[in-house]
């Protein structure tokens, strides 16, 4: 069953972030990751979101999300984005009905 990578997030610090955009890149082909959205002024519809930014990656399914953020390769760079951001990110698979 697919799962997503969904981050949502305010950019504070721009030029650390492309540091992190310029390594993170790479790291999603080599996990079989697909960007699905990267959108810098989503709309809210319904409540209070951490800021506009959203990214959704798409992976074959939990472990393979999983395996690209515990990944060594995105381990690396991921703290940039850290330092970078205020939000939250989160790892939801396509359909988990919770049975």
């Amino acid at each position: 069953m697919a799962a997503y990578f969904i981050a949502q997030y305010v950019v504070k610090d721009p030029a650390l972030y492309r540091e992190y955009q310029a390594g993170a890149g790479p790291t999603l082909a080599a996990a079989g990751g697909e960007l699905v959205a990267f959108d810098v002024a989503a709309e809210t519809i319904e409540g209070t979101p951490p800021g506009p930014q959203t990214v959704i990656i798409k992976f074959k399914d939990t472990a393979a999300a999983r395996g690209w953020y515990d990944s060594g390769a995105y381990q690396a760079v991921v703290g940039k984005r850290l330092a970078a951001t205020t939000g939250f990110a989160v790892i939801s698979q396509s359909m988990n009905a919770g049975r």
